[in-house]
């Protein structure tokens, strides 16, 4: 049986479709699989994205042959000189039978870790600032992923969004997520009213901005609110080689909202190799009363205070949209870093 013949057999069994990549093989798109792009990764094929959640456009994709669904139709991800072509968002289109799409496939971009759909349990939560919440989950199986990485969270109500793991993978099977109550957010008001023994759906790992292990150069994670997660994942991964230099900086608006350290205090190389930095931008806010540390915006601290020896460094940052724009022009433009040096997922 040739493989395209066990694709067509694979995809009659589930009732399912058969995706062509016009040059680049194909892959079943399940009744599991929330989009094309999901699909395509679990197949093991290397279809460009990063934030899974129509923000970035990375994912863009030409329906060559066979009717598809929008899953957003306004997602922002899309130009409308993209859609006066036709394009569409691979994570925001779902193939309604079989189809042939057009896109450049990036070997960087197969994943390490398959991602798999499973069911995920609360054990417990706890507060970690004012309105950012560590959760902590079981799963039936071991917990498979890189340091850095993100799963795609699905609430009892449908509802679908994006956070990163803030732990290690782990035989026990336990997923920790530091996530930050968004006024007027259904996704994070939901998680934040569960109760321990709820369930969620998870569909991961994903993500490219995880941590490098073939890399020994030293380390700079900055973070912004619930940026802290993917950081603090690649600080516990790389703490564990006490040589290696890590600069951790995390910025609040306020010094209440300040958190992370703890999180860092045990690893080995704490206050030597490595280097917990908090920064408040808002000195004038009652909440900052009597901060005498680091102030400013985030980006500018980690210009002044590592300049050149960026250039050096692997540097991972996750925050805000603004934040990571700052440090793109700043790390890109300014100083010059090599872009194979500078790791992050762009998020909207």
């Amino acid at each position: 049986m040739t493989a395209a013949s066990a694709l067509q057999g694979q995809a009659a069994d589930d009732r399912a479709a058969v995706v062509t990549v016009e040059g680049g093989g194909s892959f079943v798109q399940g009744a599991g699989d929330a989009s094309l792009l999901q699909a395509a990764l679990r197949g093991g094929l290397g279809l460009p994205y990063e934030c899974s959640s129509g923000g970035c456009g990375s994912c863009r994709i030409q329906v060559v042959e066979g009717e598809v669904e929008s899953l957003w139709p306004e997602a922002p991800g899309l130009s409308p000189r993209d859609r006066r072509k036709g394009l569409q968002l691979a994570c925001q289109t779902r193939a309604c039978g079989n189809a042939t799409i057009k896109v450049t496939l990036d070997g960087h971009c197969v994943p390490k870790v398959p991602p798999r759909v499973m069911h995920l349990t609360l054990v417990s939560a706890r507060d970690l600032t004012r309105d950012i919440r560590e959760f902590r989950f079981a799963a039936p199986g071991p917990a498979e992923f890189i340091a850095g990485q993100y799963a795609i969270l699905r609430l009892p109500d449908g509802l679908r969004r994006c956070y990163s793991m803030s732990n290690l993978p782990n035989a026990e099977g336990y997923w920790e997520f530091q996530i930050k109550r968004v006024p007027g957010g259904k996704a994070s008001n939901g998680l934040f009213d569960m109760a321990p023994g709820a369930v969620i759906g998870l569909d991961g790992p994903y993500g490219l901005a995880h941590l490098v292990a073939e890399s020994a150069r030293p380390v700079v994670c900055i973070a912004g609110g619930s940026g802290l997660a993917p950081m603090v994942s690649i600080a516990r991964a790389v703490g564990a080689d006490p040589a290696r230099q890590l600069d951790f900086f995390y910025g609040g608006r306020t010094a209440a909202d300040v958190c992370g350290e703890a999180h860092l205090a045990g690893l080995p190389g704490f206050g030597d190799t490595l280097r917990y930095h908090p920064v408040v931008s808002s000195l004038d806010d009652p909440l900052s009363a009597g901060w005498t540390g680091l102030s400013g915006f985030v980006h500018e601290v980690v210009g002044r205070h590592q300049g050149d020896r960026l250039r050096e460094a692997e540097i991972y940052f996750a925050g805000p949209p603004p934040m990571a724009e700052a440090l793109q022009r700043l790390l890109m433009l300014d100083l010059k870093v090599p872009f194979g040096q500078i790791h992050y997922d762009r998020f909207f």
